[in-house]
């Protein structure tokens, strides 16, 4: 037997291994599949007695990159995470399964249809007739999973995930084929899972070279017309043009509080804190002997969770590359072992270095990201703070913002449905996490210089309406090469962004 891969071997040999977004962790390096790119929690703008959790996983898929495409893994278990009564562990677990099937094992892509003379039409239905050009096919479970007991949510339905868009030949209607994926599962539950244009944006190359931002864009510290410009880009959006592969749940609200009712804001017992996680188990064989398309994946064991996700950018931004692999294995309960990194981040003592002004140690105005308190949780006092914990905190007493009115600085712009009280796809998490480190929750008036990448919106218009994320880009038409819509950046219409 061999094993699949060094994350097998480690968490064989009780390894602690972690991972961190978009590949910056050891770990994710080497498995990719299972590499959590952002995590988000609102309340929904359509409906504002429900949540919408969405888990994004497999970072910078080029669209065009077949045959194969980018299927979601059958050999991991993907959960989203909720801790209801503030003990900093989760009360309830959605768990997502994927299944793959094999329909043509004669074509020699993972999706075909359209071709003059080759009788596979093109792929107009995820089952069914219309569907014969899906030849890898997938289809998921979604388990719900409280201490008290265990739901399949779809109730016996087979729901199916979304494939990439690969062109206007193989799939003519990629936007109602998608729409087959939008799964109503009664009760105020809705589920999607498939691949879509990566919602995240940032200048990435700019902020791993260093912190160095582009001169175009303000050097790192914005203009005021650049900061309150929530519509443009004023540099490239690393981003832009890639897929990504999402599970997007949308549950009401009085699911998943612990005493199964709505509260306003002012009660703590409205705020959750959530998460999303990706595990294998602990060990996978793949036996010799048989051919190619008969070999069996044989996984054994518990699981070992190999990335979670709650607060974005701690683990870029905080947490050091000395405990990152801990920090993703590990539970969030445990976390008080991290809370040197945040209330010392290294991060801040970067922006001293460089002339900005930053709160001494220790940082308690950071501990809103990682314990139930005021602005989040005004209702919370100290004895109902609980453990250190890296929790996507959400009011859900908080009254959603449109995604046309929503602001892309959330809550340091007055629009308090957004990061850090829960996270949506529009908030601008870089700006708003460094302004949160350099010390604007400490003090506005003295810690908010303009820190920002010039990075302002997603590269594709995000929907207002479930799943909330765009469409996948064409694999035949797509590019990388400018911003927002594509067809240009900043108000100067300039394209590509500017790169000095």
């Amino acid at each position: 037997m061999r094993l699949k891969s060094i994350a097998f071997l480690t968490a064989l040999a009780g390894a602690q291994i972690f991972a961190s977004s978009h590949r910056e962790a050891p770990i994710t390096a080497l498995d990719q599949k299972a590499d959590i790119t952002d995590w988000y929690a609102f309340v929904s703008p359509e409906h504002p007695d429900r949540v919408v959790m969405i888990l994004n996983v497999d970072p910078f898929l080029e669209p065009s990159n077949g045959p194969n495409y980018f299927p979601f893994d059958p050999g991991i278990l993907y959960e989203m995470k909720v801790d209801n009564n503030h003990d900093g562990a989760e009360d309830i677990t959605f768990q997502f399964r994927f299944k793959t099937e094999i329909r043509q094992p004669g074509v020699f892509t993972a999706l075909v249809g359209g071709i003059p003379n080759i009788p596979i039409p093109p792929i107009t239905a995820l089952d069914g007739p219309g569907s014969e050009g899906l030849s890898l096919r997938q289809t998921y479970t979604i388990t719900m999973v409280t201490s008290h007991h265990t739901q399949d949510l779809a109730g016996g339905r087979t729901l199916f995930a979304v494939p990439t868009n690969v062109g206007p030949r193989t799939m003519p209607s990629y936007a109602a084929l998608q729409a087959q994926g939008f799964y109503d599962l009664g009760n105020g539950v809705r589920v999607f899972a498939g691949t879509v244009a990566d919602p995240f944006f940032i200048d990435l190359g700019a902020a791993f070279d260093s912190l160095n931002f582009r001169m175009a864009a303000g050097g790192g510290v914005l203009s005021p017309a650049i900061d309150a410009d929530d519509q443009h880009n004023f540099a490239p959006n690393t981003l832009a043009g890639y897929n990504v592969n999402t599970i997007v749940l949308e549950v009401p609200i009085a699911m998943l509080t612990r005493d199964g009712h709505t509260h306003p804001a002012s009660s703590k017992d409205a705020v959750i804190g959530t998460y999303g996680s990706t595990s294998r188990q602990k060990v996978s064989v793949l036996r010799k002997g048989r051919k190619k398309e008969d070999d069996d994946d044989d996984d054994h064991g518990s699981w070992a969770q190999v990335q979670r996700l709650g607060n974005p950018l701690i683990n870029e931004l905080i947490i050091g590359t000395g405990s990152k692999d801990r920090f993703s294995m590990d539970d969030p309960k445990n976390d008080s072992q991290f809370a040197s990194f945040f209330l010392n981040p290294l991060l801040a003592q970067i922006f001293k270095a460089i002339g900005l002004p930053v709160p001494a140690a220790p940082r308690t105005d950071l501990l809103p990201l990682v314990q139930y308190m005021p602005p989040i949780c005004p209702g919370c006092g100290p004895a109902d703070a609980g453990p250190v914990a890296d929790l996507l905190r959400l009011n859900t007493g908080i009254p959603p913002t449109s995604f046309a009115a929503a602001k892309r600085l959330g809550v340091l712009a007055g629009d308090n449905a957004g990061f850090p009280n829960g996270r949506r796809p529009s908030d601008d998490v870089v700006d708003i996490a460094s302004r949160v480190v350099q010390g604007v929750l400490k003090d506005p008036a003295t810690f908010n210089a303009r820190i920002g990448d010039g990075v302002n919106a997603p590269a594709s218009p995000l929907p207002a309406t479930f799943p909330f994320e765009a469409p996948a880009y064409s694999g035949r038409n797509s590019s990388h090469n400018a911003g927002p819509g594509l067809p240009g950046c900043g108000i100067s219409g300039v394209s590509p962004c500017p790169t000095n």
